[in-house]
């Protein structure tokens, strides 16, 4: 930002930078074209391509100058590679009525309610169990999103208070978010971060990534004590750890843009 003065008494007049225009690379694979987002980055001193989860498009990080010229024979000789994970990744399944996802561990499908008012709420029928969402269809996704993070933060500071009282210490802040390369981290100030997509897996799954998370909170490493302190809390935490390896994806994938 730079500001410019044209005297003592003189408003200031600020000129605010260009934008940066978005950057893409399109490259052809079996299925068809696909666009890859370029991303500049000061640090990067390599280019890198990776893939997502959910139905985000595949990006490739350059070093600043890097031409684009060179972007695109990088990304179109990991065609291949492209499609094998494109390939990998889960459906992507909308927040739209008619729809069914999980919700803690469940199936349930998605239902307008037909009225603009009112909160989500859940409803167990003999056909199946439903989940009733208020407002326009184009409204859904938010609404259900919204409510979903706030059923996901209730879990976990359940979880995490259970956990927290068995090792004598809590958290000092905990935040819900929708993080895509962990499923939950520890900050050195204990700070607990969850991804609130954790709802839809079954409780154990949740219960695992409580008890991980507060572990570090006395054990900020993955050493042997702080795996013997994991096992302590949670003693069924491959199992959820082997669930969250098998449906990851999966979950990334609902609601996602």
């Amino acid at each position: 930002m730079t500001r410019l003065y044209a005297g003592r008494r003189s408003p200031v007049v600020t000129v605010k930078p260009d934008l940066p225009q978005r950057e893409e690379i399109t490259v052809d694979i079996a299925t068809g074209p696909v666009v890859v987002e370029l991303r500049r980055q000061t640090r990067a001193r390599r280019m890198t391509l990776r893939v997502p989860p959910g139905g985000a498009a595949p990006i490739v990080t350059v070093p600043v100058r890097a031409p684009i010229g060179s972007a695109e024979r990088f990304v179109r000789g990991q065609a291949n590679w492209l499609a094998a994970r494109l390939a990998e990744r889960s459906p992507v399944v909308p927040f739209a009525a008619g729809a069914t996802i999980p919700l803690r561990g469940a199936d349930h499908e998605i239902r307008g309610t037909g009225r603009v008012r009112g909160t989500v709420s859940v409803e167990e029928t003999e056909a199946g169990r439903l989940l009733w969402v208020p407002g326009a269809p184009e409204h859904v996704g938010r609404r259900l999103t919204t409510w979903l993070k706030a059923e996901a933060r209730a879990d976990l500071e359940a979880a995490v208070a259970t956990y927290a009282a068995k090792v004598g210490k809590a958290p000092s802040q905990l935040k819900v978010k929708d993080t895509r390369a962990q499923w939950g981290s520890c900050s050195p100030s204990g700070v607990l971060s969850f991804s609130w997509r954790l709802v839809m897996a079954p409780p154990f799954v949740l219960q695992y990534v409580a008890a991980h998370e507060v572990a570090h909170l006395i054990e900020l490493n993955h050493s042997a004590a702080f795996w013997k302190l994991n096992a302590e809390l949670d003693p069924d935490h491959e199992a959820a750890r082997a669930w969250l390896k098998r449906n990851g994806r999966m979950l990334h994938a609902i609601g996602a843009d």
